[in-house]
């Protein structure tokens, strides 16, 4: 039965509700971000803008409209947050509230799964400093 899920056609941003689940998502995630001591340093105090970034990068990520190209050009997401010290425990933090994101949100399985794998392999990626 998963093995059909998973071979069904479309994308995993059809799946789970297109641009409604991703907004949905953005919300749920940026709550906690907003109010996490790890993430706040290195986060703007209004998260307007980033919150449509994200949205536009999540949408085009899971294989929806490419509207951060659209909007912003090619992701480049590591270089895009070079400034920021990233540092394996804000990676932890982001993700520990990306999880819980995931779950206020509803996503099911198994795209809950993969989405989660996905967006860990970028967290690691983005990692720029080890303090």
């Amino acid at each position: 039965m998963l093995q059909d899920t998973l071979n069904r056609p479309g994308t995993i941003y059809e799946a789970i509700g297109g641009d409604s689940t991703i907004k949905a998502l953005v919300k749920a995630f940026y709550k906690r971000v907003g109010n996490h001591p790890l993430l706040t340093p290195i986060f703007p105090e209004d998260l307007t803008e980033t919150e449509i970034k994200q949205y536009w990068f999540l949408s085009q990520f899971f294989g929806g409209p490419k509207l951060f190209n659209e909007n912003r050009g090619q992701p480049m997401m590591k270089r895009r947050h070079l400034p920021f010290e990233i540092t394996p425990s804000r990676r932890d933090a982001w993700l520990d509230c990306m999880a819980k994101a995931l779950d206020e949100v509803q996503i099911e399985e198994p795209y809950r799964t993969v989405m989660f794998e996905r967006l860990t392999l970028t967290a690691h990626h983005m990692v720029n400093t080890s303090v």
